[in-house]
């Protein structure tokens, strides 16, 4: 019993660190727009987008069911080892695409790092759950085609009602509501993203009988919450300066578009208990109002690059996760 006491701790911790990672990793996905327009100052940014995280990764728990259950076929199919070598894989992968600024999903990072994970266990290929890993690898993919198009479609709409205005007296009405966009997106961005955590520490409650059913106990939500929101306030500067910057030169008016599409899309994905990644929706959207100004005002180079990192998170950590597995079982 204690050596199992202790792979569970070290599960928690793991995921409690992966929430860390992932609130600094992805705190451009709240504040990059609003800070890159200097509608507020980046230090008030950082703070207000902590509490919001915290208060919206106590919103429900919908998103963590959906991690513990839809990718496996049951708990039967996962122990500690397994998850301690699946969040070992996310956490790496998010620390090397912050060394190289490149935004990254955490959403694709986990369910890669579990699928290699559980691929390379004794139940092999069987204990996954294809349907539901399709759901959400599906929702994964859609989220910033959405995000894309009805970010182009708002900034449409907002040009032709405000388009006659002086861009001065717009963009001054805008960086204002500029702080009420970044803040529905931070408390969006936790409502989504924190639960994939909550769902990785029940799923390890449940597959060792500290619980009978899947449901995330309080305090997993509190402790999960607060490690979002204690990375958030160390910020992640690197990330920022992409989003916010490099994929296409915001105004106010084009920031609070990009943050109001984002976290309607976001938020929508967390009452239909879909993770989705923040960090694709943000620079979807961000991606959507840039077209909508002038095709090549968004810098496609700089997006290419970002699809890449996409495309190459799931391969790279079900293999790093494969690979802790087999480490884990090998020498530990």
């Amino acid at each position: 019993m204690p050596d199992l006491q202790l792979l569970i701790f070290l599960v928690i911790l793991l995921a409690l660190i992966f929430d860390f990672i992932n609130g600094f990793h992805d705190t451009a996905n709240a504040i990059a727009t609003s800070v890159s327009t200097r509608a507020i100052h980046p230090q008030h940014a950082i703070i207000m987008a902590a509490v919001l995280n915290f208060f919206g990764a106590m919103y429900s728990t919908g998103v963590a069911k959906t991690i513990g259950s839809d990718i496996v076929k049951s708990a039967s199919h996962v122990d500690e080892h397994i998850l301690i070598a699946a969040l070992f894989g996310a956490i790496v992968w998010n620390i090397i695409t912050w060394k190289f600024a490149m935004p990254s999903s955490s959403s694709h990072a986990l369910i890669g790092g579990v699928i290699g994970a559980v691929i390379m266990s004794s139940s092999g290929v069987d204990g996954l759950n294809f349907e539901g890993i399709g759901k959400i690898i599906l929702s994964l993919i859609l989220s910033p085609v959405v995000g894309m198009v009805s970010g182009c479609i708002i900034m449409l709409f907002l040009f032709r009602f405000f388009g006659h205005f002086r861009p001065t007296s717009i963009n001054g009405k805008f960086k204002k509501m500029q702080i009420l966009s970044a803040a529905t997106m931070a408390f969006s961005h936790g409502s989504n993203d924190a639960q994939k955590s909550m769902g990785i520490i029940t799923l390890a409650l449940l597959s060792s009988g500290y619980i009978d059913v899947f449901e995330v106990p309080t305090y997993v939500k509190v402790l999960a919450a607060t490690a979002m929101a204690c990375g958030t306030a160390v910020g992640g500067w690197r990330i920022i300066k992409t989003i916010g910057g490099k994929i296409f030169k915001l105004q106010p008016i084009s920031g609070f578009s990009a943050d109001l599409n984002s976290s309607i899309i976001i938020f929508g994905a967390t009452l239909l208990h879909l993770p989705v990644s923040t960090t694709h929706v943000v620079s979807g959207s961000i991606m959507g109002v840039g077209a909508a100004k002038r095709i090549n005002a968004v810098r496609w180079g700089v997006a290419q690059q970002m699809v890449a990192a996409w495309i190459l998170t799931i391969p790279c950590t079900a293999i790093m996760g494969a690979l802790t597995y087999k480490f884990i079982i090998l020498f530990v």
